[in-house]
């Protein structure tokens, strides 16, 4: 079993894929780019980060490696555990390639640094999009000088009579014009302000008077916050049992609901739902600690 495939299955779709004991692989969108100096636009993608702390199991790559190799859970859990193992002894003597997300290596603290690949774009949205080389736009450094002046300059010079006398009336007639159009404008101004004026005097002397006003009514509209990361308590195959769950839970003091079927056809149960991805992983490992092991955190958009 080859562990980096189901975690590059599951970057497509999570934000966050916890490999128990060993670190988390985090997922923050960026969007289009350009580089100015080769002049490439890059579209949004996924860039993947890691997080050697995140090493408590949220359930979700256990659950996805049982689903797809037909194994139970604890089966799965155990794969993972030696592939971890194998990760460990592997990275003390050389970098750790992990498939096409990226490489592990130590620094002289010890310290774990993750190199990503970027031959992969983990960003549905950006499906079929590739980088677009724009071309250069060549700018002229010579200013060129106009030669229309000098040659109107020229042209005055050589200007008949007869023409200036042409371009004489023609400015007369375009000033009789403009006046006139003036005059004409002005008459439609006064005559339009005597109708407004006609038209004022109408509305304040008409009276409106409603005998029976209607009541007024207050509406108040809660808006309903959108709550995307649920921390799940269990997959059930009946929908009765989740119901059961979800009251045993609300007893318990938890705002628990079904977050609904998944494609598996299982029904969903979550502890609590929040807006807030931080608080949403806090809440998950209180949940750990305290009451399940198996709890793990769901984002759905």
């Amino acid at each position: 079993m080859i562990l980096a495939n189901y975690i590059n299955d599951l970057l497509y779709r999570y934000d966050c894929v916890i490999v128990p004991d060993f670190g988390g692989f985090v997922t923050n969108r960026k969007g289009a780019s350009l580089n100015e100096d080769t002049h490439i636009f890059y579209p949004p993608t996924k860039q993947i980060t890691f997080n050697s702390h995140l090493k408590v199991s949220d359930g979700l790559l256990a659950n996805y490696i049982a689903s797809t190799e037909q194994i139970s859970f604890e089966k799965a859990s155990t794969a993972i555990s030696l592939s971890v193992i194998k990760w460990q002894n592997e990275i003390q003597s050389k970098p750790l390639e992990i498939g096409n997300i990226g490489v592990l290596t130590l620094n002289e603290a010890g310290q774990i640094i993750f190199e990503p690949t970027t031959e992969v774009n983990y960003l549905s949205e950006s499906f079929g999009l590739s980088a677009v080389t724009s071309s250069i736009i060549q700018r002229p450094k010579e200013i060129v000088k106009p030669l229309i002046a000098a040659v109107e300059k020229e042209d005055k010079k050589r200007i008949p009579t007869f023409i200036k006398y042409a371009a004489t009336a023609a400015i007369l007639l375009a000033t009789v014009y403009a006046g006139n159009n003036v005059y004409q404008q002005n008459e439609q101004k006064e005559a339009l302000a005597n109708q407004e004026k006609a038209l004022e005097k109408k509305i304040q002397a008409a009276t409106f008077v409603i005998s029976n006003p209607l009541p007024t009514i207050e509406l108040n509209v809660a808006k309903k916050a959108i709550k995307p990361y649920h921390v799940v308590a269990g997959a059930f195959q009946f929908v009765e049992n989740a119901e059961k769950k979800v009251q045993q839970l609300k007893k318990k003091g938890y705002n628990a609901s079904i977050l609904g079927v998944n494609k598996w056809g299982l029904t969903e149960v979550a502890f609590n739902s929040f807006a807030d991805r931080n608080d949403a992983i806090n809440n998950l490992y209180r949940i750990q600690k305290t009451v399940s092991k198996d709890a793990w955190l769901l984002t759905k958009k």
